[in-house]
């Protein structure tokens, strides 16, 4: 059996969030092994969805560009080494130079766009700022008369949002501008990391259904602890897995609750539906994580972002649909090298 020191207790810990003895525990029964240790944790909803945030490692800026009519909006992301280097007013006018430069040549890609005279200007740039810089993502969105258009980017600049919508007029379209900038400034916050709950593979799905459901699970031993309400515990997490043949049984099963409550059956048509969208709302924990239409909106939490976006076109005397976005943010997904400054002072002392 593999020995589990400390070190790898500490690994684990940071990159999941989890308690330090659940780490230790599962290590063990893992044998050494990290990533089945990870999958343990995931399944009985110990480890956190999300890495915790200093795990996330590249610093750096993101910039964006908008067109004056809305009709085309560029976002990048560059990273630096240091967030001393970001803060450079020749690495942010970099940035500057940088987004622009993609927005008017639209290269395919970065190494597209290094490949260019642009790419050499941009190396000796970075030669004279001496650390190391490199464009990681960029992405561009057009938009004809009849979508709408606009962008976000953050007051620290390191998240960047564009989205558009697909309208029935130009006029509907113009109207719906500013929306889209609060739906950018919202997924903003949110972290949204699809369109809709559809684009979620059935698999991904499945693998994330019983860690959520046990997190909640854990959730609720705490609010029973407090004498607070405890939540209902789901069977799903998607939409994608509330079939028809699904939400009829719940339909049943609500009925066979009212019948077994002794509530009048004249009336029961008026209590189903609300039953019925609250036990859609507590089996799709994940799309309203994850998807931006099934998020609940920053501005109106009573409705989704699908539905907020719906009800300004129908203000306007119009329809909208959110057909597109995307959302960058330094560092996401890239973890930060952290020195371990006692193993570096005992390996020189050996």
């Amino acid at each position: 059996m593999a020995a589990v020191t400390a070190a790898m207790v500490k690994e684990l810990r940071q990159a999941t969030d989890a308690p330090m003895m659940d780490c230790k525990k599962v290590l063990v029964e893992a044998d050494g092994d990290m990533a089945k240790a990870t999958e343990l944790l995931k399944e009985r909803g110990i480890a956190k969805a999300a890495k915790k945030a200093d795990r996330v490692a590249a610093e750096g800026l993101c910039g964006i560009k908008i067109a004056d009519d809305f009709s085309k909006a560029t976002v990048v992301e560059i990273n630096s080494e240091t967030d001393f280097v970001a803060q450079n007013e020749g690495f942010q006018n970099l940035v500057k130079d940088t987004v622009e430069a993609i927005y008017n040549d639209q290269p395919a890609d970065v190494k597209a766009l290094m490949a260019s005279d642009f790419g050499k200007t941009f190396t000796e740039t970075v030669i004279k700022i001496g650390e190391k810089i490199e464009v990681r993502r960029f992405k561009t969105l057009t938009a004809d008369a009849t979508t709408a258009l606009n962008g976000y980017i953050h007051s620290n600049n390191r998240i960047a949002v564009i989205v558009t919508a697909k309208c029935d007029s130009e006029k509907t379209a113009e109207g719906m501008r500013d929306v889209m900038k609060q739906v950018a400034m919202h997924a903003s916050a949110m972290k949204p990391t699809t369109l809709s709950y559809k684009d979620f593979d059935a698999e991904y799905v499945e693998s994330e259904t019983k860690g959520r459901i046990e997190a909640i699970k854990k959730e609720n031993e705490e609010l029973a602890r407090l004498g607070k309400t405890l939540k209902n515990v789901p069977q799903y997490v998607s939409m994608i897995q509330l079939t028809d043949e699904v939400l009829a049984q719940a339909e049943e099963n609500i009925k066979a609750e009212l019948k077994a409550q002794g509530k009048p059956e004249k009336i029961w048509d008026k209590i189903i539906p609300g039953s019925l969208a609250r036990f859609i709302s507590d089996n799709t924990t994940l799309d309203k994580e994850q998807a931006l239409l099934d998020q609940n909106y920053v501005l109106d939490d009573k409705l989704t972002v699908a539905q907020a976006v719906e009800k300004a076109a129908k203000a306007l005397g119009g329809t909208a649909e959110i057909i597109e976005f995307v959302r960058l943010e330094v560092g996401e997904g890239i973890e930060k090298k952290e020195d371990d400054f006692a193993a570096e002072v005992a390996a020189q002392m050996g």
